[in-house]
């Protein structure tokens, strides 16, 4: 009778540091981050009439990049059952095993104390209570309440992401005002349609894990339309902040040629949709990509205007 070796425990696979710290930066989501901090420094200029101090602005950069990366790596622990179901989301760090959850929640937690601490001692402590404020509202307002239970979820719980506005102003000036809320109001309003214009590309994801973002419960016609309603609203709040913060022209006529062409963009998704295109014929990801250019170039004019002035 023929024996055979006993088999062997498979190897355990090697993992090198660089792919632990890959795995613990995708949890940070970098990439919304730099839309967050686009819309901090700009701010900082606007608020200092000109430069802003380098070690103000560096000391609320690293605070901000702490405070981002702690929401965001919390929303990976808490979504990581539908993140494992998503096309989008399955390579992200926690569906992939690269991190367990009790390691994620830790870092999560340790990097939103440090970010607590560091803008508290650093910057100030008022911008300090605005970033934790947006770190809870985002965990506990958006992610652990609206996003899975109403189609307001993101219209609602965009407002974490418009905090940046603020914290970049009081980085500044230590105290509140209505310009910073001019700009936060911009965000509110640009968030919706950035949002649904994703939400529409990949819209049998969220059906398939039950999140009733827009686009899963109305009709592309009726997400067009209230993309483009969010637009209007949107490119006039951003035009608001002429008059109110006595910007010079710079800003005004950058904010005008860019909301034409978002207001051209949402308004051809809307033609698409009436036409009864679905699906990639609609081309949302056209709409969504240049949100991104949106909003940079709009803040960055904002920070450029008082340069010039």
């Amino acid at each position: 009778m023929t024996s055979y070796p006993a088999p062997q425990p498979d190897a355990p696979a090697v993992v090198s540091v660089r792919d632990v710290v890959k795995a613990y930066v995708g949890l940070t989501k970098p990439r919304i981050i730099e839309l967050l901090l686009i819309t901090t420094v700009p701010v900082m200029f606007l608020a200092a009439g000109g430069v802003p101090g380098l070690g103000v602005v560096a000391a609320t950069l690293i605070g901000g990049i702490l405070a981002s990366g702690s929401a965001n790596t919390i929303n990976c622990v808490l979504d990581r059952d539908i993140d494992e179901q998503m096309r989008r989301t399955r390579r992200r760090p926690l569906p992939r095993h690269a991190v367990s959850p009790r390691s994620a929640t830790i870092f999560g937690v340790v990097l939103g104390v440090l970010a607590t601490i560091e803008l508290g001692l650093f910057v100030n402590w008022l911008s300090s209570g605005l970033a934790l404020a947006a770190n809870l509202f985002y965990v506990f307002g958006y992610t652990m309440v609206l996003k899975r239970r109403t189609v307001q979820n993101i219209v609602w719980g965009g407002i974490a992401g418009c905090f940046p506005t603020l914290i970049g102003w009081t980085a500044v000036t230590n105290e509140l005002a209505w310009t910073p809320f001019v700009l936060f109001a911009v965000v509110f309003f640009w968030t919706p349609p950035h949002t649904w214009a994703l939400a529409m590309r990949y819209r049998e994801d969220y059906a398939s894990v039950d999140v009733p973002m827009l686009p899963v419960v109305a009709t592309p016609v009726q997400t067009a339309r209230q993309i483009f309603a969010y637009s209007i609203i949107m490119v006039a709040t951003s035009l608001a902040l002429w008059p109110i913060a006595g910007t010079g022209y710079v800003y005004p006529l950058a904010a005008a040629v860019l909301g034409v062409v978002f207001l051209r963009e949402s308004r051809n998704l809307l033609l698409r949709a009436h036409t009864g295109a679905e699906g990639a014929a609609l081309r949302p990801m056209r709409l969504f990509h240049f949100s991104n250019i949106y909003l940079a170039l709009l803040f960055i004019a904002a920070a450029i205007d008082p340069l010039l002035r």
